[in-house]
Protein backbone atom coordinates (compact mmCIF):
# COMPACT_ATOMS: atom_id res chain seq x y z
CA UNK A 1 0.00 0.00 0.00
CA UNK A 2 1.38 3.40 -0.90
CA UNK A 3 2.05 6.13 1.63
CA UNK A 4 -0.58 8.34 0.00
CA UNK A 5 -3.24 5.65 0.35
CA UNK A 6 -2.39 5.04 4.01
CA UNK A 7 -2.56 8.78 4.75
CA UNK A 8 -5.90 8.99 2.94
CA UNK A 9 -7.31 6.21 5.11
CA UNK A 10 -6.34 8.23 8.20
CA UNK A 11 -7.50 11.66 6.99
CA UNK A 12 -10.87 10.84 5.38
CA UNK A 13 -12.54 9.69 8.65
CA UNK A 14 -11.35 12.86 10.38
CA UNK A 15 -12.83 15.01 7.63
CA UNK A 16 -16.14 13.16 7.87
CA UNK A 17 -16.32 13.58 11.65
CA UNK A 18 -15.46 17.28 11.33
CA UNK A 19 -18.14 17.87 8.71
CA UNK A 20 -20.76 16.12 10.85
CA UNK A 21 -19.90 18.43 13.74
CA UNK A 22 -20.47 21.43 11.48
CA UNK A 23 -23.87 20.07 10.44
CA UNK A 24 -24.81 19.48 14.07
CA UNK A 25 -23.92 23.08 14.93
CA UNK A 26 -26.09 24.38 12.13
CA UNK A 27 -29.01 22.11 13.07
CA UNK A 28 -29.86 24.39 16.00
CA UNK A 29 -30.25 27.41 13.73
CA UNK A 30 -33.72 29.00 13.89
CA UNK A 31 -35.13 31.09 11.04
CA UNK A 32 -37.74 33.80 10.64
CA UNK A 33 -38.85 35.09 7.24
CA UNK A 34 -40.36 38.53 6.83
CA UNK A 35 -42.01 40.39 4.00
CA UNK A 36 -40.17 43.69 4.37
CA UNK A 37 -37.07 45.55 3.31
CA UNK A 38 -33.61 44.43 4.26
CA UNK A 39 -33.09 47.66 6.21
CA UNK A 40 -36.18 47.06 8.36
CA UNK A 41 -35.18 43.44 9.02
CA UNK A 42 -31.62 44.53 9.89
CA UNK A 43 -32.90 47.16 12.33
CA UNK A 44 -35.21 44.56 13.92
CA UNK A 45 -32.27 42.15 14.37
CA UNK A 46 -30.09 44.88 15.91
CA UNK A 47 -32.90 45.84 18.32
CA UNK A 48 -33.33 42.18 19.29
CA UNK A 49 -29.80 42.01 20.76
CA UNK A 50 -29.61 45.56 22.12
CA UNK A 51 -29.48 44.14 25.69
CA UNK A 52 -26.08 42.54 24.90
CA UNK A 53 -22.82 44.04 23.74
CA UNK A 54 -21.93 43.12 20.17
CA UNK A 55 -18.58 41.96 18.86
CA UNK A 56 -19.57 41.94 15.18
CA UNK A 57 -22.22 44.10 13.57
CA UNK A 58 -21.76 44.17 9.78
CA UNK A 59 -24.77 45.31 7.78
CA UNK A 60 -23.15 44.52 4.42
CA UNK A 61 -22.69 40.83 5.26
CA UNK A 62 -25.78 40.72 7.50
CA UNK A 63 -23.89 39.30 10.48
CA UNK A 64 -24.36 40.15 14.16
CA UNK A 65 -22.39 38.29 16.85
CA UNK A 66 -22.68 39.26 20.51
CA UNK A 67 -19.97 39.05 23.13
CA UNK A 68 -20.19 36.31 25.73
CA UNK A 69 -22.75 36.97 28.46
CA UNK A 70 -22.22 35.06 31.72
CA UNK A 71 -25.30 33.72 33.49
CA UNK A 72 -25.19 32.40 37.11
CA UNK A 73 -26.39 28.77 37.40
CA UNK A 74 -26.71 28.06 41.17
CA UNK A 75 -27.20 24.52 42.40
CA UNK A 76 -25.16 22.71 39.75
CA UNK A 77 -23.26 19.68 41.06
CA UNK A 78 -20.50 17.39 39.79
CA UNK A 79 -19.01 14.01 40.55
CA UNK A 80 -20.51 10.90 42.07
CA UNK A 81 -20.88 12.61 45.46
CA UNK A 82 -22.84 15.52 43.97
CA UNK A 83 -20.49 18.27 45.11
CA UNK A 84 -21.65 21.81 44.45
CA UNK A 85 -19.81 23.82 41.82
CA UNK A 86 -18.85 26.92 43.83
CA UNK A 87 -18.83 29.33 40.90
CA UNK A 88 -21.43 27.64 38.67
CA UNK A 89 -22.27 29.63 35.56
CA UNK A 90 -23.00 29.40 31.85
CA UNK A 91 -22.03 31.78 29.13
CA UNK A 92 -24.06 32.58 26.07
CA UNK A 93 -23.28 34.17 22.70
CA UNK A 94 -25.88 34.90 20.01
CA UNK A 95 -25.26 34.90 16.26
CA UNK A 96 -27.82 36.44 13.92
CA UNK A 97 -27.65 36.48 10.14
CA UNK A 98 -29.88 38.65 7.96
CA UNK A 99 -30.15 37.59 4.29
CA UNK A 100 -31.89 39.13 1.32
CA UNK A 101 -33.95 36.68 -0.69
CA UNK A 102 -36.18 37.30 -3.73
CA UNK A 103 -39.30 38.64 -2.04
CA UNK A 104 -38.51 38.13 1.65
CA UNK A 105 -35.75 38.77 4.14
CA UNK A 106 -34.63 35.88 6.34
CA UNK A 107 -33.22 36.25 9.85
CA UNK A 108 -31.40 33.17 11.18
CA UNK A 109 -30.22 32.95 14.77
CA UNK A 110 -28.51 30.54 17.14
CA UNK A 111 -27.17 30.58 20.67
CA UNK A 112 -23.74 29.17 21.42
CA UNK A 113 -23.69 28.13 25.07
CA UNK A 114 -20.94 26.85 27.35
CA UNK A 115 -20.98 25.66 30.98
CA UNK A 116 -18.32 26.17 33.62
CA UNK A 117 -17.90 22.52 34.49
CA UNK A 118 -15.64 19.95 36.11
CA UNK A 119 -13.21 18.63 33.49
CA UNK A 120 -10.59 16.82 35.56
CA UNK A 121 -6.92 16.75 34.69
CA UNK A 122 -4.56 19.67 35.21
CA UNK A 123 -7.39 22.20 34.88
CA UNK A 124 -10.16 20.96 37.13
CA UNK A 125 -12.77 23.37 35.78
CA UNK A 126 -13.21 24.98 32.37
CA UNK A 127 -15.70 25.99 29.69
CA UNK A 128 -17.39 23.08 27.95
CA UNK A 129 -19.99 23.25 25.14
CA UNK A 130 -23.59 22.60 26.13
CA UNK A 131 -27.00 22.74 24.44
CA UNK A 132 -28.58 26.12 23.71
CA UNK A 133 -31.19 27.28 26.19
CA UNK A 134 -34.72 26.74 24.86
CA UNK A 135 -35.84 29.71 26.96
CA UNK A 136 -33.25 32.03 25.38
CA UNK A 137 -34.06 30.81 21.85
CA UNK A 138 -37.80 31.31 22.43
CA UNK A 139 -37.16 34.79 23.85
CA UNK A 140 -35.00 35.79 20.86
CA UNK A 141 -37.64 34.51 18.44
CA UNK A 142 -40.40 36.45 20.24
CA UNK A 143 -38.32 39.64 20.25
CA UNK A 144 -37.49 39.28 16.54
CA UNK A 145 -41.18 38.77 15.71
CA UNK A 146 -42.23 41.78 17.82
CA UNK A 147 -39.52 44.01 16.33
CA UNK A 148 -40.46 42.99 12.77
CA UNK A 149 -44.17 43.58 13.37
CA UNK A 150 -43.37 46.96 14.93
CA UNK A 151 -41.79 47.93 11.59
CA UNK A 152 -44.84 46.77 9.61
CA UNK A 153 -43.31 43.49 8.43
CA UNK A 154 -45.32 40.31 7.86
CA UNK A 155 -43.65 37.41 9.67
CA UNK A 156 -43.88 33.81 8.50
Amino acid sequence: MTTFLRMSLLIVPLLLIGSLGGCAWMSGMHERSAMCSYDDAWDAAVDTVKDRSTGTKDKDTGLIVTHWLEVPMPGRTYGIFGRNVADSRDRSRLTLEVKRLDDVTRISFIEERQSWAFRGGARLFGWTPTDPSEEVMRDVQNRIDANLKERGCTVS
